[in-house]
């Protein structure tokens, strides 16, 4: 066994199904045939931690899925997702009262004996925390079946509480186009596991090993998120952008001092550094007397030391996720790889996998973090717990992500009529053409259509996007729009039949979930002086034929398009290649630093007015800035669009 990770079940007292689960749920393994049930729904919620979200699964396929906060503006609403479950139930045209069963992430109760344990283990020192956290728990999160039921007023299915961890798991391998693979799920923490790993097969899935809190390769890079300034459970991704402008100066001091790290992957973290387990901080005193520096503050400079800070953390996180792969592959045999969790998000360290072969394919559940875990707890009904049958057919059943509601031109023309709001319409044939014109002469525009992307990353459904080639796109759309630190890289959309052209990429990314280098023909050469600059003075110095998405270390956090996932987007892509001989374009989110992605009409117009975009292509619509009045400050539209 694994110095560090321990088997899921027996002798420990965690097992996978125990008194905790006949408090909290009805659950038992029912005796069950593998036929399928007809029409059957199954709604999976994820809640009260972060990142809020909704799915609706009928007939084991994905209906509808969207995070709480896309709703309430709220980012990383944690909330009880009932804006986001009217959204699911209306997509399916249903009611509560349709539903066959309701599936929650993970087991509370379970939960909630980690928390007391660790309290008890570090008492008296945990006591502020332990005050701050008992009256949640006590009037909200052991009663999570009652606020179910009030929230779905009618229900009278069964409603299950999968494990944190094997809802994840649920989310990577279920909707993946892979009839076997090994799975792996890394994250803070569920209810116990920080990391687990396992293999699927056809409609069933094992994670037979786990390392446990408070040993948190998740929980490691936040900290080091919070050290560097940034916040955690936000921030991450911050960091991760910021490594490349440092040296791995601390890496051989991380291994030394944080985490021991075994060759097979397995660690375990230095837990007098780390105060989480019992208090309200991430580090310590003697963490910054490690290092010789304190925490940066909020919106403070970034300084050299805070750039190797991240490179250094974000070295030894790819370490860590390259060992555990390499051993995952070892001892499941497997040719694949599925990925789920928050570090999952890590496209850094994806790209690694990616390069070092160690499986053939791998497949990465889009929205990885908690909100993917009411997808998977859905998923993992149907198929674990009911036992029905899963075939794949060579692609994945995520519908690329665009699972979120749209709004129908006849909406969008009321909006725009009863707010006076001046436009031109175009029809599908000629708006591609249009759009790819104007990002041909540098402007930026503000993109609106079809169904929200479920998940973090904004996939041509609500994007900004803007032309690659330009030299002074990443500083504009960086300061003028996006409200953001300077050192942010964006995204390219590219497409998949020209992708090898710009990328050394030898697999399809339509998720973003991938960063690869930027091919060594189109990348420019440096001069002496500019190969001298160190830090931030990196960031203005051109470095291939397509600036705009060319981190400083020549890389890319790429998305792939296919006609078939998105047509529209695919052909304004398409249109601006015929137009300049160029493929790839800008895609960042659609949003302002702080605020989510747009989900409403309204909130697109907003945030087009308070930016410096050129232009909104909302639905068949063309907004010229130009011609906009000002937007009154206090405008707050009343009107609901309907989840047509």
């Amino acid at each position: 066994m694994p110095a560090g990770v321990y088997p899921r079940v027996g002798g420990d007292g965690h097992d996978s199904f125990g008194i905790s689960e006949l408090l909290c749920c009805r659950y038992s393994w029912p005796n069950l045939d593998t036929s399928v049930n007809i029409m059957s729904y199954i709604l999976g919620i994820s809640a009260f931690y972060h990142d809020s979200a909704a799915a609706l699964v009928k007939d084991g396929e994905i209906i509808a899925a969207a995070q709480e906060e896309r709703f309430t503006r709220v980012k990383h609403d944690y909330a009880f997702p009932g804006n986001a479950i009217s959204y699911c139930l209306s997509e399916a045209g249903i009611k509560a009262q349709d539903l066959d069963y309701v599936a929650f992430y993970e087991k509370p109760l379970i939960k909630f004996e980690r928390l007391l344990e660790s309290y008890l283990a570090y008492a008296p020192l945990g006591i502020t925390s332990f005050l701050k956290a008992m009256p949640l728990w006590i009037k909200q999160k052991l009663w999570i079946p009652d606020i179910i039921q009030k929230g779905l007023p009618g229900f009278k299915g069964k409603l299950i509480f999968s494990g944190h961890h094997e809802s994840h798991a649920a989310s990577a391998f279920y909707p993946s186009p892979f009839q076997e693979a090994a799975i792996l799920t890394l994250d803070g923490v569920g209810e116990w596991a920080t990391t687990s790993f396992g293999a699927g097969k056809d409609n069933d899935f094992n994670l037979e090993y786990e390392i446990k809190f408070p040993h948190s390769l998740g929980l490691l890079y936040s900290a080091f998120t919070y050290y560097a300034g940034f916040k955690v459970n936000s921030g991450e991704y911050k960091l991760m952008g910021l490594a490349p402008y440092g040296e791995p100066k601390y890496e051989d001091l991380i291994l030394k001092e944080l985490i021991d790290l075994k060759e097979d992957g397995s660690f375990k973290l230095n837990i007098g550094y780390f105060p989480y387990s019992y208090g309200l901080r991430m580090i310590n005193k003697r963490f910054e007397n490690l290092f010789g520096c304190p925490a940066r503050g909020l919106e403070s400079q970034i300084t050299q030391f805070y750039m190797d800070i991240a490179r250094s953390i974000q070295e030894v996180t790819e370490e860590v996720i390259l060992r555990i792969c390499r051993h995952l592959k070892k001892i499941t045999g497997q040719k694949k790889l599925c990925l789920a969790g928050g570090v999952a998000l890590n496209c850094v360290a994806n790209g690694k996998i990616v390069r070092e072969k160690i499986f053939e394919d791998i497949w990465i559940q889009p929205a990885a973090g908690d909100a993917g875990g009411a997808l998977g707890a859905a998923l993992f009904v149907w198929y674990k717990y009911l036992n029905n049958k899963r075939l794949t057919n060579g692609r994945d059943s995520q519908k690329a992500s665009y699972l979120g509601p749209e709004y129908p031109d006849e909406e969008i023309e009321d909006f725009l009529k009863d707010e006076s709001i001046p436009y031109k319409k175009y029809s599908r044939e000629e708006l591609p053409k249009a759009v790819a014109d104007l990002l041909s002469q540098e402007k930026v525009v503000g993109w609106f259509q079809g169904r929200m992307e479920f998940g973090p990353r904004a996939l041509g459904a609500r994007s900004i996007i803007a032309d690659a080639r330009s030299e002074e796109m990443q500083s504009k759309l960086n300061l003028k729009i996006k409200f953001r630190e300077s050192f942010r890289p964006f995204a390219p959309t590219v497409l998949q039949d020209k992708a090898k052209d710009y990328f050394d990429l030898d697999c399809d990314s339509p998720y973003m979930l991938l960063v690869a280098p930027v091919k060594e023909g189109i990348r420019r050469k440096m001069t002496a002086e500019e190969n001298s600059l160190f830090g931030i003075k990196k960031l203005n110095v051109k470095r291939s034929e397509i600036p705009a998405v060319t981190h400083i270390d020549y890389s890319a956090r790429i998305q792939t398009i296919k006609r078939d996932d998105f047509p529209l987007y695919y052909d304004t892509i398409n249109e601006f290649y015929k137009k300049t001989g160029c493929a790839v374009i800008v895609n960042t989110s659609f949003n302002v630093r702080g605020e989510p992605l747009v989900c409403r009409p309204q909130e697109a117009y907003r945030c087009f007015m308070r930016t410096g975009m050129d232009y909104l292509v909302i639905g068949n619509f063309l907004l010229d800035k130009k011609e906009q009045k000002p937007l009154d400050k206090d405008t707050d539209w009343k009107k609901e669009f309907s989840l047509d």
